[in-house]
């Protein structure tokens, strides 16, 4: 959530920034005119409501007054204004809760500030590549992760839709060891080389978790919800970064790194046609998420840092990969930069997300209301809360099963995962 205060200040670069994302100008000038409209009736109120009740104060003291002075007629009085008074100020503060809630929801609506350096552009086409490691594979020859897992009949696609429908995958055997080799050995690596501390968070939360990190209220088509009104994570970043909601933290304690390996929810609404055959894009998915909890002055920084840890485990893995910048109009809702991990994938002969790394600002410890004592001892502020992928399991898996493919069908075990899968150096047919 952006900053009123700020917004008062500089409607027009909000209004600019609205633009940068994809809206439309008269638009975006009109919602930064809706938003400032409704904190001005939410500040007049409340200085009607000070007025109110220092009146009150003082003809409580003139009834006194009056009483002395034996003038019973203006304590009677004074006495009505302040039964009237008293009712205004008990009205007046339901109706701030209302002019609160109201400003609430049109602020829970404008997505984060882009960072100055964030490339100007309108989709993905725009995006900007920061740099490319490893050689790709192009082979004549190569298959898609589909194919191969399903010729070594592994990956199970027609009975994962009759036990679920679409967008769900059954593995067994040696991939599916493989899938669980492939977290295991992200979480070893961030937890004992990167310095994340291992989190088991719920996979179901509240509302209001869903709105600290911003799900809520724009994104909830994209989420599955229980009967008794839970949701579904679609990302541990939801879980991890509202471990610290609602607390002020000590300076000294930041930055905070947590990681966990947990299964995720979407819907994918908005998806239809896109990506139907095999794994890349699922209802249920496993991922490992990174998330650090950082002061201001720290959070670039702990960006590049983030990123170049969920890189690493492609490097590890020698998978092919570049990293990009998006722009503007690619960008998530929260985010104020985003780079994004391309893992190459030679079955498709193209690059594909397996990372998304973004740093957040104060966005959603507005929030969360988390925020750290200053180090300058000048009171509390907003922490900084980053997020990203260290990586996307499955589609960790799909990047393997491709690029270390064999022309017999089989799939090479990379040698970072062998202490994993028992000492195993290849996936053969059962």
């Amino acid at each position: 959530m952006l900053d009123i205060k700020w917004i008062r200040d500089n409607p027009k670069a909000l209004a600019e920034a609205l633009v940068k994302r994809g809206w439309e100008a008269p638009t975006a000038s009109s919602e930064v005119d809706r938003v400032i409209a409704a904190d001005e009736a939410r500040r007049r109120h409340l200085t009607e409501l000070q007025e109110k009740q220092e009146r009150r104060n003082a003809a409580s003291k003139e009834i006194g007054n009056a009483m002395r002075a034996g003038d019973t007629v203006k304590a009677e009085a004074l006495k009505a204004e302040v039964a009237d008074i008293k009712t205004f100020v008990q009205d007046g503060e339901a109706r701030e809760r209302d002019l609160d809630a109201a400003l609430r929801d049109v602020l829970a609506v404008l997505p984060n500030i882009p960072l100055d350096d964030v490339p100007l552009g309108s989709d993905e086409t725009d995006n900007v590549e920061v740099r490319r490691v490893g050689k790709r594979n192009e082979w004549n020859w190569a298959k898609e992760h589909f194919e191969i897992g399903e010729a070594l009949q592994q990956m199970d696609f027609e009975r994962a839709a009759r036990l679920s429908g679409s967008r769900f995958t059954v593995l067994s055997g040696q991939i599916a060891r493989l899938e669980r080799a492939l977290g295991q050995f992200m979480l070893d690596l961030h937890t004992t080389e990167h310095g994340y501390t291992e989190v088991q968070p719920p996979l179901l939360v509240r509302d209001d978790a869903m709105f600290g990190t911003g799900q809520l209220p724009k994104f909830a088509e994209d989420l599955f919800r229980t009967a008794d009104d839970f949701w579904l994570i679609p990302t541990a970043e939801v879980s991890l970064t509202n471990l610290v909601r609602e607390e002020i933290l000590s300076n000294e304690t930041l930055p905070r790194r947590y990681t966990a390996l947990t299964p995720c929810f979407r819907s994918e609404a908005g998806s239809a046609g896109k990506d139907t055959r095999g794994m890349l894009r699922q209802h249920q998915f496993y991922k490992v998420e990174l998330v650090s909890i950082t002061d201001k002055d720290s959070s670039i920084d702990e960006h590049e840092r983030m990123t170049a840890c969920a890189e690493e485990v492609l490097k590890r893995l020698e998978l092919p990969f570049r990293t990009v910048v998006l722009c503007t109009g690619d960008m998530g809702f929260g985010a104020r930069k985003t780079y994004d991990i391309e893992v190459w994938l030679p079955g498709q002969s193209a690059y594909r997300e397996i990372s998304s790394c973004s740093v957040c600002g104060d966005f959603q410890a507005r929030r969360m209301n988390a925020r750290y004592r200053s180090a300058e001892g000048k009171g509390n502020e907003f922490v900084h809360t980053l997020n990203g992928s260290g990586v996307a399991v499955g589609r960790a898996l799909i990047g393997v099963m491709e690029n270390y493919q064999n022309q017999d069908g089989s799939v090479t075990i990379p040698e970072a995962l062998r202490s994993y899968m028992g000492g195993m150096e290849r996936i053969d047919a059962v």
